[in-house]
């Protein structure tokens, strides 16, 4: 047995001999003599049968089409068998359902048929019935009703001198006075059609009669109610004549109050306005301003804000001159305020260059180590570099051939 290995370092191929199977087939071997026994062919076949099923799995497996587009053609055919049954069933349970439906109308029309025949043969039987069962010359009346008398000529197939009483169609006197009985029943029919007529008559008339009692009770009833609703029409009438009235007092009566209310405040008004004239508010007094407060000279005057009206010029230039001390104390703290804030300007720039001469220091700094680096990373490309030449120019120079690559997909395993 042979093992292929390929060295990716030295790019050669390495062939290792199986040193069990060299050691089995060099191994000297005992001698057996031939004998006569039956040929067992059980190997050829395993072996016939594995090369076929790997001959199967090969062209399974290598088959371009199948391995890119990913098509499994014995699942594709089976859906398309399962379809075609479907259909089939689908057709077969459609065409079933037809025939039902086919059987169902021949069974509802050979139903409606027969129900028609079973009528007809019914109607047949009703009038061969009535022609037989039921004959006019049969009734007890029939001499009648045909306005003869005597037999209906019916024959009697026994002769007259064999009949006996019992026998006998006519009889002597039979019939008189039938005119006059139906003329009489003819009268009686009048006069109760007549009475009949009279008593409708009668109830028509008394029901007019209702109708008309009916009719003039209506007509009163509207009349009381006309009546009623003037009435009420009336006294709503006086009621709103008499609240008009009451309006009118009370509108009245307001305008009186408000007249007096009026005259009271202008009264009042005017009351104050001879006050306010007359009295020491509108004199501008500055003594008519002044309290005098308990404790004598102690306290002070004290002013009364309601009758105050200005300051003295004394007051006044007393005023001015502490505004005027109050703006030479703020210009002063203001010059102090702006000496302060010269010295910090001044501070916070020999800070700020300190700041800057530090972050030029650094930023030189940092470009020195840059520089460093981009020599030791170009001395790390040029190593690379040989490095890579040296193992394509000088150890790898045994390339595969086509041999080498014959080699593979040459087996399903």
């Amino acid at each position: 047995m042979l093992l292929v290995m390929f060295n990716h370092q030295s790019n050669k191929i390495i062939v290792l001999l199986n040193f069990y199977a060299y050691y089995r087939y060099t191994k000297p071997r005992r001698v057996m003599y031939k004998v006569d026994l039956p040929v067992d062919n059980s190997a050829d076949v395993a072996v016939e049968r594995r090369r076929a099923a790997e001959a199967a799995r090969q062209a399974r497996i290598f088959n371009t089409r199948h391995r890119v587009m990913g098509l499994d053609l014995k699942a594709l055919e089976q859906q398309v068998v399962e379809n075609k049954e479907r259909e089939e069933m689908a057709g077969q349970r459609e065409r079933a359902l037809d025939m039902l439906r086919v059987t169902q109308d021949e069974v509802l029309m050979k139903q409606q048929q027969e129900e028609e025949e079973r009528r007809a043969e019914l109607n047949r039987d009703l009038i061969q019935y009535r022609a037989i069962r039921q004959r006019a010359e049969d009734t007890r009346d029939a001499d009648l009703n045909v306005h003869r008398q005597g037999a209906l000529g019916l024959s009697i197939p026994i002769p007259e001198s064999e009949l006996g009483p019992a026998s006998m169609q006519v009889f002597q006197g039979e019939g008189i006075g039938d005119n006059d009985k139906r003329r009489a029943q003819m009268e009686q029919t009048e006069r109760a059609l007549r009475a009949q007529r009279e008593q409708s008559e009668k109830l028509q008339k008394e029901k007019k009669l209702k109708e008309l009692l009916k009719g003039k009770e209506l007509v009163q009833q509207d009349l009381r109610a006309v009546q009623l609703d003037a009435l009420e029409e009336e006294c709503k009438r006086a009621g709103r004549i008499a609240l008009n009235n009451y309006n009118h007092a009370q509108a009245a009566e307001c305008v009186e109050k408000e007249r007096k209310e009026r005259m009271r405040r202008e009264g009042k008004e005017m009351a104050e306005v001879w006050h306010m004239v007359t009295s020491d508010i509108l004199t501008e007094c500055p003594k008519a301003a002044e309290r005098q407060v308990d404790g004598g000279p102690v306290g002070g005057p004290r002013v009364l804000t309601d009758r105050w009206r200005g300051m003295s010029p004394v007051q006044l230039s007393a005023i001015r001159r502490q505004r005027e001390e109050q703006r030479l104390e703020g210009k002063r703290l203001r010059e102090i305020e702006k000496q302060r804030d010269a010295a910090w300007d001044f501070q916070r720039m020999v800070q700020t260059r300190e700041d800057e001469e530090e972050e030029r220091k650094a930023m030189e700094l940092k470009k020195e180590k840059r520089i460093e680096m981009d020599r030791y990373n170009e001395q790390l490309a040029r190593d690379q570099r040989e490095h890579q030449q040296y193992l394509s120019k000088t150890l790898y120079t045994n390339r595969p051939t086509a041999r080498y690559f014959t080699q593979f997909s040459s087996s399903s395993r």
